[in-house]
């Protein structure tokens, strides 16, 4: 196989990066100090509960203050429970910081269960059959006194998966998937 110097060039450089993505901090431990604790606050407004959690602290995720997380994030039609994906939990917490704030995530839909999902799928448009709910990759919010463009703005800066925009229902998406808008 022939390379000419800037194929090369190319190919080094493009190594160089991949490996710098594995060594680099992710943003969310970039946005708080080493060992510095990660807060997130949530109200879910379909059970009315709300939750302040240390999810992080000491360099180690919480495990009880995961299990909280989940259980708040339910399925608020089944009352299934099921783990969220720290990834997406440390993109909250990205996000929070961006806002520069501490009010809570307001929860329209967190962890949706393949029974739920499959309803909501048949009966509404926009509903995506292999939802990234199920797998708790994903979360549908709102934060009070932030509008919805600003949220979506910073959520789309950080290229962390998809986003989706809601305007007329009220709330953005957020998922740790692939990175994509709508």
């Amino acid at each position: 196989m022939h390379f000419d110097a800037l194929d090369r060039r190319k190919l080094v450089l493009s190594g160089l990066g991949a490996a710098a993505g594995l060594i680099l901090p992710s943003a969310a431990a970039l946005a708080a100090p080493s060992g510095a604790a990660r807060r997130l606050t949530f109200k879910n407004l379909h059970t009315h509960e709300s939750l302040a959690a240390a999810y992080w602290a000491d360099g180690h995720y919480q495990p009880q203050a995961c299990r909280q997380i989940d259980r708040l994030l339910r399925d608020h039609r089944t009352g299934d429970v099921a783990p969220m994906s720290r990834r997406l939990l440390d993109a909250l917490f990205e996000l929070q910081v961006r806002l520069g704030g501490t009010a809570p995530f307001e929860v329209i839909s967190g962890y949706r269960s393949p029974k739920s999902n499959a309803r909501l799928a048949s009966t509404r448009s926009g509903v995506a059959r292999r939802s990234l709910h199920m797998r708790g990759m994903a979360i549908d919010i709102r934060v009070p006194g932030c509008s919805l463009k600003r949220l979506r703005a910073h959520a789309v800066e950080m290229k962390v998966g998809g986003v989706g925009y809601y305007p007329k229902s009220g709330f953005i998406h957020v998922d740790v998937g692939r990175v994509r808008y709508w």
